[in-house]
């Protein structure tokens, strides 16, 4: 049976994704053309053997529509025999692009692949790409916020308990980024105007509680979901490079982790946050591991509920879970999270010399991918 290997991985800082951000003076495909040449520049690998690349983007609209993969593979400068594909999976767009890119490997299909994720949410806003009223469903669907606010009812987590996991969120970011901690996954971003951009822009250095506890809340007058203990929108973009044995022999290729286990379930849609939780479940069970067993987590900061929700359940470490901070902190590009998520955790296995590491996504309308690597 084939294996499914990570050989290199990258990322752009993220931009603050509004008017004015860092890295919104860049088009969609240009952050993704950089980071997918970065990919096999750090692999020493002609880009004319990459099989297909398969690109995550949540708002495929404008700037973002017209199959953004394959523009960037053009802008990118690689030969126009390399396809792409451009999928959407809503939060878990960056992550399902590396689970497809494995399976094709893993199928026998291809040797060499490049997954990844843009989203610059300050040139198409979220919710861009469906109508304003939702379709006729068997279910009442609601705005995320709700759910999130529905999420913390559920699992009675007060305002407080949600605001001092979100500060601790820009602490810990705000240590990685002063330590180095994410130096060498970052591909630092020349902007037009000669200003090189280095680190993630949404990191509060140093984050301010008081502040925090002050802001409204944001989805229902006496909820507890605020712009605060929520992530952020951004503009960023990711690539991993995965290969087959073949190719690592091939072209004397070093890998840096396995893909151990991959899962994607659906949850209920109106709840919508709670998915993380069955897919952890799903995919420990088919890795044959167990939580204690992982080194780091990374779960997506979507909302601070939906982190809290998965952690009563778990009861997990939590020094190992989001141990440099999340998309509270570091903001939330959607269609590339996935994708940066994966970077960060591969990185940090490295960085404390772990063995396994385990991803996991909350998705829009109920649904949740889940991953575990094995750092090599």
């Amino acid at each position: 049976m084939s294996e499914a290997f990570i050989i290199s991985a990258v990322r752009t800082p993220i931009g603050v994704g509004k008017p004015g951000g860092a890295l919104q003076p860049f088009a969609p495909v240009e952050l993704a053309a950089l980071v997918i040449q970065e990919a096999v520049r750090r692999a020493e690998i002609d880009p004319g053997r990459i099989d297909d690349v398969i690109w995550g983007v949540v708002t495929p609209v404008g700037d973002q529509g017209a199959n953004l993969g394959r523009l960037a593979v053009l802008k990118a400068g690689f030969p126009f025999k390399v396809p792409a594909v451009t999928l959407n999976r809503m939060c878990g767009s960056g992550q399902q692009a590396v689970h497809f890119a494995a399976q094709a490997i893993l199928a026998g299909d291809m040797d060499l692949v490049i997954a990844g994720g843009t989203e610059c949410m300050s040139h198409q806003p979220l919710g861009a790409d469906y109508p304003a009223t939702w379709p006729d469903l068997p279910y009442n669907l609601v705005h995320q916020g709700i759910s999130a606010e529905m999420m913390a009812e559920k699992w009675q987590q007060d305002r407080e308990t949600l605001d001092e996991y979100a500060y601790q969120s820009h602490l810990r970011a705000m240590h990685a980024i002063q330590n180095g901690y994410f130096d060498s996954q970052i591909l630092p971003v020349t902007r037009p105007d000669g200003r090189t951009v280095t680190v993630d822009e949404g990191v509060r250095m140093p984050p301010d509680r008081q502040k925090m506890a002050m802001l409204k809340p944001a989805f229902k007058p006496e909820g507890v979901t605020t712009a605060g203990n929520a992530s952020q929108i951004s503009d960023a973009a990711a690539a991993i490079l995965l290969a087959s044995p073949t190719a690592i022999g091939k072209h004397n290729l070093v890998p840096r982790a396995r893909i151990v286990a991959r899962t994607v379930v659906g949850s209920n849609p109106v709840l919508m946050l709670d998915g993380p939780i069955p897919a952890t479940q799903q995919v420990l069970k088919k890795a044959g591991l167990s939580l204690d067993e992982i080194d780091v987590i990374e779960i997506n900061e979507a909302f601070a509920s939906v982190v809290l929700a998965w952690e009563h359940e778990f009861q997990p470490d939590l020094s190992r879970v989001n141990p440099n901070g999340g998309a509270i902190a570091h903001g939330h590009p959607v269609g590339a999270t996935g994708t940066i998520l994966m970077v960060k955790l591969l990185n940090e296995l490295e960085r404390i010399g772990g063995r396994y590491g385990l991803q996991t996504m909350c998705i829009g309308h109920g649904m949740a991918t889940a991953t575990i690597l094995e750092r090599i």
